[in-house]
């Protein structure tokens, strides 16, 4: 498929989707968001990619959400339409087999770090800077801001980030745990390919069952969540990789994990 507002790299065990709309910062049109969908697609039927790096270069990852697009939504309905482009991006990314990295270098505003918010980890370089900018234009946060930042940093310091719409810095979205990674300026997507690499060496199947398992379980009570585990975990004791994990192990020798 080729694509408009984006590309799509592979680089060994990595998919790098970049975002391509230097014009507009990045910002994620209607397009765009369907563009990154099918390319996560395309990476997770792909068996030597380990995971998705979202990447947005090396100036900026993302300016939010397309305003030539939102001015057009003058009614709940259209608006339900929208934000449901937004909410198809997202669940893609948070339920895609494969984990997802958001490399994070420049400003990652609005809609924007609503996305990466949606990404299983966030590195970002330091100078990289992250708001939420909703109040400012009279609106909320619709592509899940509201519900997912306060599951990454707490109730509180979520209603600040949202109520101030000011910026923070990298340095501060890493001690509040926003980010899960601060690495020097520019070194994001290099970083987010170090992890992907260390990924080869682990199971493709526990990735995408942990994705799930974690994902689904926190919008569980724990008894629930605890027998959801439970069930996939009996589920991959049925796997090669299972057999071939402990053997491994067994015989203090690296595995080698097939995908099955």
């Amino acid at each position: 498929m080729a694509f408009e507002t984006i590309r799509l790299d592979i680089d060994g065990p990595a998919a790098v989707v970049t975002l391509n709309r230097p014009e507009r910062r990045n910002a994620l049109s209607i397009q765009c968001m369907e563009e990154i969908i099918a390319a996560a697609g395309q990476a997770e039927a792909d068996p030597a990619v380990r995971a998705v790096i979202l990447w947005g270069g090396t100036e900026y990852f993302s300016a939010g959400a397309d305003l030539t697009d939102a001015i057009k939504v003058k009614s709940a309905v259209q608006g339900v339409e929208y934000f449901r482009r937004f909410h198809a991006l997202n669940d893609t990314l948070e339920t895609l087999a494969k984990p997802v990295i958001a490399a994070i270098e420049g400003f990652c505003m609005t809609g924007g770090c609503e996305v990466a918010m949606a990404c299983d980890i966030r590195i970002a370089g330091e100078g990289a800077s992250f708001a939420i900018t909703s109040s400012k234009i009279g609106t909320v946060a619709g592509a899940g801001g509201t519900q997912r930042l306060p599951r990454l940093v707490g109730p509180s310091r979520a209603l600040e980030i949202l109520f101030s719409a000011d910026p923070i810095d990298a340095a501060e979205a890493y001690r509040i745990g926003l980010v899960n990674r601060l690495v020097p300026k520019g070194g994001a997507l290099d970083a987010a390919k170090a992890m992907a690499e260390g990924y080869t060496r682990r199971a493709p199947i526990s990735h995408a069952f942990v994705k799930r398992a974690v994902h689904r379980g926190m919008q569980m009570d724990l008894a629930s969540a605890i027998e959801f585990e439970t069930f996939l975990v009996t589920a991959i004791y049925g796997t090669e990789d299972k057999q071939e994990g402990i053997s491994a192990f067994l015989e203090k020798r690296q595995a080698s994990f097939k995908g099955r």
